[in-house]
């Protein structure tokens, strides 16, 4: 940077080069990398000889706002999700590569502060796994893309599809969480014109704390993901759009119906099914003795007239978050 020079310029007035030396300085290493940022591209260690990869998309809007979320907050939410795919296959999260368009005008320390947690996120959910590379580029709507590459370390890949009627429903993780979080921000955090607004700890309750955090940062039992495939997981899926919805997804792809049990789902059964981005793990089991981390909340059965039931009764609830659905509820 040239003398005079700001101490928090913008990335219009930084090189690409200058960017990318920043967000590499706080990034880390992956443990699977053999090269990392720098070349054309990454190189990363699959000892398995498969690689499970995965991506998902942030946009501001749809997926965040930046009213309500930190750059720290958007790098470990955009990890964390991520991580969650990686685990619902039974894998072991390896590596991440991520490409950031951004509006000029954004402050480097935003970037750095996203780049930390990135970083920050892979060293408590997933040790070993980092940034391995990427892409920056301009755009007037900041946008994070991210991809998740993990190792199966020999093991076959838990499906949604492998639901067997006699299974056990389990899940690890919270229910409900984010969405009371979501709603706490539309609720509480807009104006008038329903703009969003910062937010203001003075005005929230301690159990509201915590689900901001279960919203704007999630903290998903990546681990568990390994630990149910090798206790024998049948099917597994990360419960992103709420449970109603991935539960009849994961029903539907395995020609079967799952029975909710309301009683197992805690205090706001209606949240814990409808509600989306807690990023849970959803797994079936052919044993009543579940691995550690995980609960009981319903049955496998045989396919009937619904994917998915709650005490017996059709379940037929929206349930969960579908951009091309929810998109007008969000958009303003």
């Amino acid at each position: 940077m040239h003398e005079g020079a700001p101490a928090d310029p913008t990335i219009g007035e930084l090189s690409e080069g200058e960017v990318l030396a920043r967000i590499a300085a706080r990034t880390g290493r992956a443990a699977a990398a053999l090269v990392g940022p720098g070349d054309d591209a990454a190189v990363v260690a699959t000892p398995s000889g498969s690689v499970v990869a995965t991506t998902d998309t942030l946009v501001h809007g749809p997926d965040f706002r930046l009213a309500w979320s930190s750059g720290y907050d958007l790098g470990w939410k955009a990890a964390a999700v991520n991580l969650a795919d990686v685990a619902a296959m039974g894998a072991r999260p390896t590596a991440l590569l991520v490409a950031l368009a951004m509006p000029n005008d954004t402050r480097i320390s935003f970037v750095e502060a996203l780049a930390d947690g990135l970083r920050e996120a892979c060293d408590a959910l997933a040790p070993g796994c980092a940034v391995v590379g990427g892409d920056l580029t301009v755009s007037a709507t900041l946008t994070l893309a991210i991809t998740a590459l993990g190792d199966l370390d020999g093991r076959a890949p838990v499906l949604r599809s492998g639901a067997r009627p006699g299974d056990v429903v389990a899940v690890a993780g919270e229910l409900g969480v984010a969405a009371r979080g979501l709603a706490i921000l539309f609720d509480r955090f807009r104006d008038g014109s329903g703009a969003p607004v910062a937010v203001e700890g003075a005005l929230l309750a301690s159990g509201e704390h915590a689900a901001l955090r279960g919203q704007l940062r999630p903290s998903p039992p990546i681990g568990l993901g390994v630990m149910a495939a090798v206790a024998g997981a049948h099917a597994m899926m990360d419960v992103s759009d709420g449970l109603g919805l991935d539960a009849r997804r994961m029903a539907e792809s395995s020609r079967v119906t799952i029975d909710l049990d309301p009683a197992a789902l805690g205090d706001d059964p209606v949240r814990a099914i409808e509600g989306g981005e807690d990023h849970a793990l959803l797994a079936t089991f052919g044993d009543d003795v579940l691995p550690p981390g995980f609960r009981a909340i319903g049955r496998v059965v045989d396919r009937g007239e619904a994917p998915v039931t709650v005490a017996g009764l059709a379940y037929g609830g929206p349930g969960g978050w579908d951009p091309y659905r929810d998109w007008d509820s969000v958009s303003g």
